[in-house]
């Protein structure tokens, strides 16, 4: 069970005609962080926002903005996305052939860093970097797009997370990422989840603040 889940919505569903709004509405419905989603068309099959996104935001919210990197060459564009105001930036490891680099790179400018990985690569494949980061993020679909559904499988990795952080006494929270609704926080938060990022569970909502009370309350409950 996670006692203090933390929902961060993804604007990558929110509605990017009025996103200053959005973020100011999702905020006031009871976000605890901002999760923002940076796609290049090379990595994934998507292509989504830059820095000017994220500069744009920051003036927006005093929340924290969770810029998640799927692109190639994550390191040519860290320091673009520190100078525009996030707060933490995620890479994926099958993007860094040498990770230690990157994840001093982030941490030189400040920032707290994060290693995340598909769904087809083996958590072992982030193991040694593991204790270096402040975040450890699990896609739970295939990066990409939205509203694809749950795989309840990478739930397994969530809890070879927490062993390590037992074993290793490691420091970093463990996020979730693809396909969250109410009826499945609860089954992450069991394995280890402390972090629920959200995108169409909020968005698609009539009333964030209602969505984002579901999810927290799921989140807290047993499985």
């Amino acid at each position: 069970m996670a006692s203090s889940a933390r929902i961060a919505p993804s604007i990558l569903s929110a509605d990017f005609s009025i996103l200053g709004d959005e973020v100011r509405r999702v905020e006031a419905g009871g976000a605890d962080i901002i999760h923002v989603d940076v796609m290049d068309g090379h990595f994934v099959p998507n292509l989504t926002i830059g820095p000017l996104v994220v500069n744009s935001l920051r003036p927006v919210t005093d929340l924290e903005l969770d810029v998640h990197l799927m692109i190639e060459k994550p390191w040519d564009y860290i320091p673009e996305f520190a100078k525009a105001g996030a707060d933490s930036i995620t890479v994926h490891i099958e993007t860094c052939p040498d990770p230690i680099d990157v994840i001093q790179q982030i941490h030189d400018l400040d920032k707290r860093a994060g290693i995340t990985l598909c769904p087809r690569t083996p958590i072992e494949s982030i193991q040694a970097v593991a204790g270096m980061v402040e975040r450890v993020l699990i896609m739970s679909v295939e990066p990409g797009f939205g509203g694809q559904s749950f795989m309840p499988d990478q739930l397994d990795k969530v809890r070879t997370l927490v062993d390590w952080r037992d074993a290793e006494g490691h420091h970093y929270d463990i996020e979730i990422d693809g396909g969250i609704k109410a009826h499945n926080a609860a089954a992450c938060a069991a394995a280890g989840v402390e972090v629920f990022v959200a995108g169409s569970a909020v968005f698609d909502a009539d009333d964030y603040q209602t969505s984002i009370t579901a999810l927290r309350n799921h989140a807290t409950s047993d499985a």
